[in-house]
């Protein structure tokens, strides 16, 4: 099997409508273009021999190689040091225009030698429409064009200054790739600038123009992370996060993909391999929460705003059916999930799936995240108007009308419907939301009725989501399994975090879900979820941890576990979805709802922690 890079070993650049993947040795093996759920240009990392690549590199068979982002952006750079000298990739999306949509992406490499000499290779290999558009290759003295039979057409400029023919000489093997290499002496800068939907149109690029998208690049990203009022501790995770959610977000609607990749494996060598690439009502839920706590009101707005679309969309076409778990990013519901059988899979990972089954399942959960985030961001002055109010009362009608209905659940299990606690939980929270607003905000409403099935809820959960002989709250009702999804309880306003049962709850939990201050999402060979494997660590459960162990008292144990979790990113401080027993990063990489998670984390531990010691 080809060498692949290890998930944790990359760097997500971006310009608020797709993304690509930058390994530690210069290699840009993701890349969807023009939108996140567009087919890969650049796939490797999930075929290494059939993906196609981007890469920048030194010819040098030995170099050392470190990465790291410019200070307060999404600039990414990746070092080399060789015996000759000492060389760097600056990489970055430039950001132009972000919401409006459109086909035509950048991305610019920008190679440079900083000490000695070093001499960079290049090779550009691309795979139109995950491999499965066949292409042609045309070259001049300015760069290479690319063209798809299929219309997709991918233009790489080269950047020089007027005279220097010394990246001139370029190779075409074969296959249609390109190769070329360029020696370079301390000081100076060439690369290349990489183009889609510009009808192959090739001009060479010069050294100031590139740096002139560097410094407009720098300074978008700069600007924008100025606009946080987080002051707390951890700030540079914090707004590394922050950062991350920001380049994870489609601009021209607001919302935002669950993850840039598609397939990267929950286990090495299993099948649960997923697309992330859409936006989850899940996830976009609870991003409104954590941008309004760093005081990005515009993005919270935003994806509130996508949001209430969805909410009218379904009052609009169908008042009667529920809401879809996740859409593409731009609002449709189309997610046919297929398999990409010509690809081998993140170090042999197969299937590898692209779109996504769940797509349709029921999830009673997403009700109440998003209630919840609907009624935060009317708390900050974003309430909804007349039309949307009316669409929530339709919705709230429907939950009333169907939260004792078998579901999915959060997990998205494939084994079944099941009378999942969490699920009740969170329709449980929809409800009481709904009065809360329709009280604070005068409208009208049949609170009578939201009520009454918000405290049936309420009882229903204490009784059949309590297992008398675990002492603690479980999955779903035929079962004793216990479920780290349920650390929302308190959360939500469900319980005080002191309430005995859930202290009770919680002492189950670290007795049985918890190692070394990492978190499972439950034990899936005591409630079998229909897929074979087992799984790691979900981050997402670690950061809800804090939250509960705080909300108890155990707050020297939070502090830790939080510092503690926060050594298990990656170079960068960027979080996948799982972590592995060696401390690998697994599944989708980066994973917005890991980085949700652990800036609700620092904003809670940091509450806490400033009552106990103002400082």
């Amino acid at each position: 099997m080809p060498d692949y890079p290890l998930i944790a070993d990359h760097g997500l650049i971006g310009d608020l409508q797709s993304a690509a993947l930058v390994s530690t040795d210069g290699c840009v093996d993701w890349f969807c273009a023009p939108r996140f759920d567009s087919p890969s240009i650049f796939g490797a990392l999930l075929d290494a021999e059939r993906g196609g690549h981007l890469r920048v590199r030194p010819s040098a068979e030995a170099f050392t190689r470190r990465q790291l982002y410019f200070p307060d952006t999404a600039v990414l750079v990746t070092r080399f040091l060789t015996e000759e000298g000492a060389g760097e990739v600056v990489d970055f999306m430039p950001v132009s225009a972000p919401g409006v949509a459109s086909d035509e992406r950048c991305l610019v490499r920008m190679a440079r030698c900083v000490r000695g000499d070093m001499t960079f290779r290049l090779d550009i290999a691309p795979r139109f429409d995950y491999g499965r558009e066949p292409g042609k290759t045309h070259v001049d003295g300015s760069g290479a064009v690319f063209q798809g039979v299929r219309g997709t057409t991918l233009t790489v400029c080269l950047i020089r200054d007027a005279g220097d023919e010394r990246a001139a000489r370029i190779r075409v093997d074969d296959d249609g790739d390109v190769h070329a290499e360029v020696r370079l002496t301390a000081g100076e800068t060439r690369g290349i600038v990489l183009r889609t939907g510009d009808a192959g149109r090739l001009r060479e690029v010069r050294v100031a123009e590139a740096w002139r998208l560097f410094e407009e690049t720098v300074g978008f990203w700069k600007s924008w992370l100025d606009r946080s009022t987080y002051a707390g501790r951890w700030r540079e995770a914090v707004h590394r996060s922050a950062i991350t959610l920001k380049l994870m977000t489609y601009a021209p609607t607001g919302a935002l993909v669950a993850a840039p990749t598609a397939a990267l494996p929950e286990v090495i060598g299993g099948e649960r391999n997923w697309d992330y690439r859409y936006t989850w009502v899940r996830d976009a839920s609870f991003s409104v929460y954590s941008l309004l706590g760093l005081g990005f009101t515009d993005e919270a707005a935003a994806l509130g705003s996508w949001l209430r679309d969805r909410i009218d969309e379904r009052a609009e076409k169908d008042g009667t059916a529920p809401l879809k778990i996740m859409y593409r990013v731009d609002g449709s519901g189309d997610l046919t999930e297929e398999t990409l059988a010509h690809w081998s899979g993140y170090r042999g990972s197969a299937p590898v799936h692209i779109g996504n089954g769940a797509a349709d399942q029921l999830q009673l959960d997403i009700y109440g995240e998003a209630l919840d985030s609907i009624h935060v961001a009317a708390e900050h002055g974003l309430a909804p108007s007349h039309q949307g109010w009316t669409a929530i009362c339709g919705l709230l009608d429907w939950v009333a009308e169907n939260w004792s209905q078998p579901e999915e659940g959060i997990w998205e299990t494939r084994g079944g419907r099941q009378s999942f606690t969490y699920g009740r939980l969170m329709c449980w929270v929809a409800l009481d939301r709904g009065v809360r607003m329709a009280a604070r905000h005068g409208r009208p409403a049949p609170l009578d009725r939201w009520r009454r099935e918000r405290d049936l809820i309420y009882h229903e959960i204490m009784d059949r989501g309590w297992s008398p002989s675990r002492q603690a709250f479980r999955q779903h009702y035929q079962t004793e399994v216990l479920d780290s999804s349920l650390l929302r309880m308190p959360t939500v306003g469900f319980v005080t975090p002191t309430d005995p049962r859930w202290l009770s709850t919680l002492r189950a939990m670290d007795a049985e879900l918890v190692t070394d201050s990492l978190v499972y999402r439950y034990d899936p060979a005591a409630s079998p979820d229909g897929l074979r494997g087992a799984e790691g660590t979900f981050s997402l459960c670690t950061f809800a941890y804090v939250n509960g162990l705080a909300g108890a008292g155990r707050l020297d144990q939070a502090r830790v576990t939080f510092e503690k979790m926060l050594t298990y990113a990656n170079h960068l401080g960027l979080f996948s979805e799982e972590i592995g027993l060696t401390g690998e990063q697994l599944g989708n990489f980066p994973q917005a709802f890991t980085h949700l998670a652990l800036i609700d984390a620092a904003l809670t531990l940091n509450r806490h922690l400033d009552r106990r010691s103002p400082r």
